[in-house]
């Protein structure tokens, strides 16, 4: 029998019984690979993670109890589960589902994440406001054993250990995040599987003390103390019950019977919160047999049957990515200060060449961007050179560690931010679009970006080398393809490369980074039109070329700036600040190109480039338009 196709929402499924729920999860695991397949999508996380979502909405009451799940990747039983099953092919495209939650697309997206080790804040901000309103639901936190890790999620559970609130937290513990767990919790779940024959043995004493005709209660109730001390003395347990958490588990994350009874029986503890710990496989049923942890993370479409990716034919230029691991291993080959750093993101990053290849000076931290920061820090303090490689969205979560732990100590660590800009899929929360706003504000830092591949060996040599706090971004996905086989060389801090220069130009592009091609080939429509613009690759957002920009602002009717980031507080703002410093925005125009004041929806990526103006047709479009207005405003008289 199928049970799927009726399931429209929780109620459907808690009308069915318990006997019927383990055949629902095997067909949502079957719906989620062959959906995949098509696709792509976060299918790792998400088929460790189809009992979980059975079981809770089996035994909550959704969407009026609370599910709380950290991060959203694992959520896509959750979504099939809750109304959003025939749309589950569109996840990650643009219109389609988010492929994390969101609380615009479903009443039952209760929190939106992205990012991780939210899930327990937000719980437990929910749990008091309940309290205080004198209402009556259950609130529930699902989150894995990477995550449980990072800081806040720890803060949290300080918190809440403290206030006694009532509060249920599903540990989904696959010994992974996107990489293997790293860390000494990761050290501490595993002792607590492992002290789980103690738990059954003090049940079995338990219950023969308790069968001693007339003295049995009494002994079992004596015993109690004995067997706590015992227990706070060997059981690494102990430290959630100090923590003010009672504690269910270990339990099959993948019997659903079995989580049934476990979150029912959490349901019923009223005096404080309580970990269900829930032990899983990442990738649980993936037809792959082969334990790529970092692929099973995050797929492209692939094929059912072998788990093997669907291949293209047309051979691609490197990816950023790898072209910053194989440079960032070069160097470290090279200067044995240099170390190189993670959080949670070895494959990500390329970093983990660095761990495969110095393994003494490589370091994942797990999820903990804070740390990361400082712990570069304190190397850098030592005269070490770290480099510490962060999507350019999660560095956001450590920026006072940026600012007051690295640059207001000037101290030399390099900050290598993958993903700037828009990412695609992932959307709202891992587009990079911040990174040039939130970082030029703060004194010492220097900011870059590469045009190429080429130049991202240049700017990562010139980052290490320089003496202070540095920073550069670069793009997700494949480069441009041009030659970077020449060793890395240094360049000039604050200088800028001129790369069209038109005689008798009144217009001047400045673009930054992953803009500077589509500007060229703008400049060349441009051309084409009769109009002439030179291009100027900035490299620099902080410091600025300002000799360059002031000569070009003085020689030129029309400033164009053009960032893949958003535009208050970016590159062109700081151009803008520039001129007005030195008294020229009277004389010159500008025409700022990025993006706007708004969320930024998921969809491919060039899409997302074409949609906003951040493609060559768009850039050439945004200046004629430019120059027709200030033209109109002339009265018809053409000055370009």
């Amino acid at each position: 029998m199928r049970f799927l196709s009726e399931i429209n929402s929780p109620a459907d499924l808690r009308r069915l019984k318990v006997g019927d729920l383990q055949a629902v999860a095997d067909e949502i695991r079957q719906f989620i690979i062959e959906t995949c397949a098509r696709v792509g999508g976060h299918t790792g996380a998400s088929l460790g993670a189809v009992e979980l979502a059975v079981a809770v909405h089996y035994v909550f009451d959704t969407p009026h109890d609370k599910i709380v799940w950290d991060v959203g990747h694992q959520a896509y039983a959750h979504k099939v589960l809750t109304g959003r099953r025939d749309l589950l092919h569109t996840i990650k495209q643009y219109g389609g589902l988010s492929g994390f939650l969101r609380r615009d697309e479903s009443e039952y997206d209760t929190f939106g994440a992205g990012h991780a080790s939210t899930s327990i804040s937000a719980a437990l901000g929910m749990a008091i406001a309940r309290d205080l309103k004198g209402e009556d639901f259950h609130v529930c936190a699902i989150i894995g054993d990477a995550s449980i890790a990072g800081g806040m999620a720890m803060e949290a559970i300080n918190q809440a250990g403290h206030l006694k609130t009532r509060l249920i937290v599903l540990l989904n513990d696959n010994g992974m995040s996107i990489a293997p767990a790293v860390g000494a919790l990761a050290g501490y779940l595993n002792r607590i599987k492992a002290a789980q024959s103690y738990h059954h043995l003090k049940e079995e004493i338990g219950d023969v003390l308790e069968s001693v005709p007339g003295v049995g209660h009494s002994l079992r109730k004596a015993a109690k103390t004995v067997k706590d001390a015992i227990a706070a003395a060997v059981l690494p347990g102990a430290l959630v019950n100090e923590l003010g958490f009672k504690y269910i588990g270990y339990v099959d994350g993948h019997n659903v019977p079995m989580l049934v009874r476990a979150l029912e029986e959490a349901k019923k503890i009223d005096d404080g919160p309580v970990i269900v710990h829930a032990l899983t496989t990442k990738g649980k049923g993936y037809p792959s047999k082969e334990k790529n942890y970092y692929a099973w993370h995050a797929t492209g479409p692939f094929d059912p049957q072998t788990g093997l990716p669907k291949s293209s034919s047309k051979a691609s230029p490197p990816t950023y990515t790898a072209v910053f691991g194989n440079t960032l291993c070069e160097l470290m080959e090279k200067d044995k200060r240099i170390v190189a750093l993670t959080a949670a993101m070895p494959d990500g990053t390329g970093v983990d060449k660095a761990l495969e290849k110095f393994p003494d000076r490589a370091f994942d931290v797990g999820i903990a961007e804070q740390h990361c920061v400082t712990f570069a820090a304190g190397m850098a303090c030592e005269g070490l050179k770290p480099v510490a490689a962060i999507y350019s969205t999660f560095l956001q979560r450590a920026f006072d560690q940026v600012i007051h732990d690295v640059c207001l100590q000037n101290l030399d660590v390099t900050f290598a931010m993958d993903r700037a800009g828009i990412v695609g899929g992932d959307g709202p929360t891992h587009h990079g679009l911040l990174d040039i706003a939130y970082l030029r504000s703060y004194p010492n830092i220097v900011l870059m970006a590469p045009k190429d591949e080429a130049e991202l060996r240049d700017m990562l040599l010139t980052a290490i080398e320089y003496s202070g706090p540095a920073a550069l971004r670069y793009p997700r996905g494949n480069g441009i393809g041009v030659d970077i086989s020449a060793p890395p060389k240094k360049l000039e801090i604050g200088k800028a490369e001129i790369l069209l220069e038109e005689t008798e130009s009144q217009i001047a592009i400045l673009a930054y980074g992953s803009m500077v091609y589509p500007s060229l080939r703008a400049a060349e429509n441009l051309r084409k039109e009769g109009i002439k613009a030179s291009v100027i690759n900035a490299r620099f957002a902080k410091p600025l070329d300002s000799e360059l920009i002031l000569a070009l602002a003085r020689s030129n009717r029309l400033l164009v700036t053009v960032e893949e980031a958003y535009l208050a507080g970016g590159f062109g703002s700081a151009v803008l600040e520039l001129l007005e410093e030195n008294g020229l925005l009277g004389s010159v125009k500008v025409l700022r190109i990025g993006l706007p004041d708004r969320i930024i929806t998921h969809g491919d990526p060039k899409l997302l480039l074409a949609k906003y103006g951040l493609d060559s047709d768009g850039i050439y479009n945004k200046i004629k338009e430019k120059i027709e207005t200030l033209e109109e405003r002339r009265l018809g008289k053409r000055i370009f």
